[in-house]
């Protein structure tokens, strides 16, 4: 008896500390349950992706730094191509159907991945490693976009102030666990069995998808529970289209082209501080996964203590704005006193940053729009757009580099950018809170 009400009463401790860290309504029907099962969604997510994410950046570095710019320009063609298929899937198939066939496609390339890496020669795991580095990182945006469409169009805009602050928990608690996975057991299972661990987490993050939208229709009326399940519908290139006729949108398209551009010029001094401080495979795989570890470690703390109170407090313009502030002062840093040391620091930072603020007030930004835009624009802004970015950035350094600029005269390229895109930011929060206000 004493033990049965000893988890009585840790199970009511456990809920007074969601109700109260987490700002939990305990009076609505079923949106404790639909939180529960989109932080196990998006944590399954995160965790399959920092698996893949050190091979990727191992297998990508491999082939030079030189090489990078055509890898990007690969991941750019890869989804202008498979935009138009995703939006055709969204406008034949509802919701539930879609998310699951997206999911098992990129399930099944993982198959044929881990079948050409253990079969490759040493040539040909070079060309390997080039389409595994733009597979991931086709992977990754479509994933991620596509757990952001869905929670958008299954919470409204009061819920997502309140609680996308600590859903990103999931994806950082999913990045901590697996960078340690990744960094410990690379040297024991090897990179196909990360990699077969990355399939049977996406099959678990189908599962979440399917039992977060049953569990939403609760608190819904019954008029947004029967669109809910209907398919989206529109046109193939309706998100394209939309995104050029509505300057609410093509504004979040230039955020995310600012945030592209930046991480790119980053992403570069990282490949180039890997490159020379770290000769072998292992060594670089490890360095790669430590600095999520460490990242995602102090996101963590921001997300579940800081994220909803600073939303709350500062509004959403001033939210938006700290990433790009961040970035002015980094790359300013970055270009004085280049290395390791300074570079680790500011990843660190600004990834906290993005992760902890940025990322849950941009997926805000998404309750001001239309139900096809959430899923058919917001995939084209968060995938095409945003390799169109890395594209331009991407061609810019190696010229840049070409003309005999060094890493440190790039980041300080970046500093104008970044304080271009700090206006935008203040923009668009504005214009998301004029619309909360006036609706």
């Amino acid at each position: 008896m004493n033990d049965v009400a000893s988890v009585r009463r840790l199970a009511s401790s456990g809920r007074r500390f969601l109700i109260k860290t987490i700002a939990v309504d305990s009076s609505s029907s079923g949106e404790g349950a639909a939180l529960a099962w989109s932080w196990l969604y998006i944590f399954a997510l995160f965790l399959a992706y920092y698996i893949l994410r050190p091979i990727r950046e191992e297998l990508g570095v491999a082939g030079g730094v030189r090489n990078l710019p055509w890898l990007f320009s690969g991941t750019l063609v890869a989804m202008v191509v498979a935009n138009p298929l995703f939006a055709w899937v969204v406008r034949r198939w509802p919701r539930e159907k879609f998310i699951e066939i997206t999911y098992r496609f990129f399930m099944v390339n993982l198959l044929i991945f881990m079948l050409l890496l253990a079969l490759a020669s040493p040539q040909d795991r070079v060309w390997t490693g080039r389409a595994f580095f733009i597979w991931v990182s086709v992977f990754n945006l479509f994933v991620i976009s596509v757990f952001w469409s869905f929670v958008v169009d299954v919470f409204n805009a009061a819920q997502a102030r309140r609680l996308f602050g600590f859903l990103a928990t999931g994806a950082t608690t999913g990045g901590i666990v697996g960078s340690a996975m990744t960094s410990g057991l690379v040297d024991i299972v090897g990179q196909g069995g990360l990699l077969f661990i990355s399939l049977i987490l996406l099959e678990l993050a189908v599962y979440s998808a399917r039992r977060l939208s049953v569990i939403s229709d609760a608190f819904h009326i019954p008029a947004e529970r029967e669109e809910a399940h209907r398919p989206v519908g529109g046109g193939l290139l309706s998100g394209i289209s939309n995104t050029f006729s509505s300057p609410y949108l093509l504004g979040i398209a230039g955020f995310i082209l600012f945030y592209s551009l930046t991480s790119t010029i980053l992403y570069f001094n990282q490949a180039s501080i890997a490159e020379q401080q770290f000769p072998d495979r292992a060594s670089r795989t490890a360095f790669f996964a430590n600095i999520n570890l460490l990242v995602n470690g102090l996101t963590l703390i921001v997300q579940i203590f800081l994220t909803g109170r600073i939303i709350a407090w500062t509004g959403l313009a001033l939210t938006l704005c700290a990433l790009p502030l961040m970035s002015v002062a980094g790359f300013s840093m970055l270009s004085i006193y280049p290395g390791i040391v300074v570079f680790v620091i500011f990843q660190a930072i600004r990834n906290v940053s993005n992760y902890a603020l940025t990322r849950p007030a941009r997926e805000i930004l998404f309750t001001a729009v239309t139900r096809e835009d959430r899923f058919k624009t917001k995939n084209f802004i968060d995938t095409v757009v945003y390799r169109a970015g890395d594209q331009l950035a991407a061609w810019s350094c190696a010229g840049l580099l070409a003309a005999g600029l060094s890493m440190s005269g790039i980041a300080m390229v970046a500093v104008p950018l970044s304080v271009a895109w700090l206006a935008l930011s203040f923009w668009l929060g504005s214009a998301q809170q004029r619309w909360e206000r006036y609706r």
